[in-house]
């Protein structure tokens, strides 16, 4: 298959790279900047110059491809003032959702997959969240990639959901990454209450052939979880990072959290778990790269 791409410079995105052309597939992979496409060059995909913000760019590559894999999302806002983030964030969900439609409208009726990436939230109170739970119509973390997804298909468009957990080797875990630079700045890494709460985790090559799978076998309206461990303590993740940095760990209220994570702090507190059973069950998937704590300890905590 001819695969285009977005996100194909990134974290996950260039996992995803090596995934499909190790399988015999051929990449059409956005990049925004020259070094982006010469990386994608250098891995052996073809290159397609666009952003989000692009619509007609983003039906062009779309337009000239066998199946979408829609992995790129507008993080800017974590480099905004506090203050200004959960505007940002708004911002960069209603980027995603015009991406998410320009790519729909140029596959509608076509066949052809699309696969849109997304998150897992606390839907499921009291027990691990499955691929059936659907979000709330109102949200407090409103990235609407899955909504935008699922509308698609009333449009004849054969859209899936990969809701993603945190996604991780020793470079980088997702949202973990941000745990670890508040962590620097504040010289103690913090966990809110006794840490019980959880989060999913799966390391990025997992992900990245889940992602494969998906596409080979698509199937409209299927929402899968690239979940390998269903949900690490965060007083665990926080101990690793405590250990990894030399610093001390500490407990926080939920009433300190605000002061301490900032934007963050809706996230820190949250138990995220849920299971991938119907994913492994249906894709034959079966993750086993090491996991997230294995790959905390493993980091090289103070090289740039």
């Amino acid at each position: 298959m001819r695969v285009f791409l977005t996100g194909a410079t990134g974290f996950i995105g260039s996992a995803i790279v090596s995934e499909l052309t190790n399988a015999g597939h051929q990449v059409l992979g956005m990049a925004r900047s020259d070094e982006g496409a010469r990386a994608l060059m250098a891995a052996g995909a073809e290159v397609h110059r666009g952003d989000l913000a692009d619509l007609e760019t983003l039906r062009t590559g779309a337009a000239k491809s066998d199946g979408v894999i829609h992995c790129a999302f507008d993080h800017d806002f974590w480099r905004a003032p506090a203050g200004d983030r959960p505007s940002g964030f708004k911002e960069s969900s209603e980027m995603d959702k015009g991406a998410i439609h320009a790519l729909g409208s140029a596959l509608a009726g076509s066949g052809r997959p699309l696969i849109v990436s997304s998150g897992i939230g606390p839907w499921a109170p009291g027990r691990l969240t499955s691929e059936d739970d659907n979000p709330p119509a109102e949200s407090p973390m409103p990235r609407v990639s899955e909504e935008s997804a699922m509308a698609l298909l009333s449009q004849g468009v054969k859209a899936a959901v990969m809701r993603l957990p945190q996604v991780h080797n020793t470079v980088k875990q997702g949202l973990v990454t941000f745990l670890i630079a508040i962590a620097r700045e504040k010289g103690v890494s913090a966990y809110v209450g006794e840490g019980l709460n959880r989060w999913p985790a799966a390391h990025v090559l997992d992900v990245a052939r889940l992602y494969r799978l998906a596409l080979e076998k698509p199937e409209a309206g299927a929402r899968y979880h690239a979940v390998g461990e269903e949900g690490v303590q965060l007083r665990d993740i926080a101990e690793a990072i405590g250990r990894g940095l030399k610093i001390p760990v500490v407990s926080i209220s939920p009433q300190e959290a605000g002061a301490h994570f900032g934007i963050f702090a809706m996230f820190a507190g949250l138990d995220l778990s849920a299971s991938s059973a119907i994913t492994q069950q249906r894709l034959e998937w079966h993750p086993t790269g090491p996991g997230l704590i294995a790959d905390l300890d493993q980091m090289r905590w103070f090289e740039a």
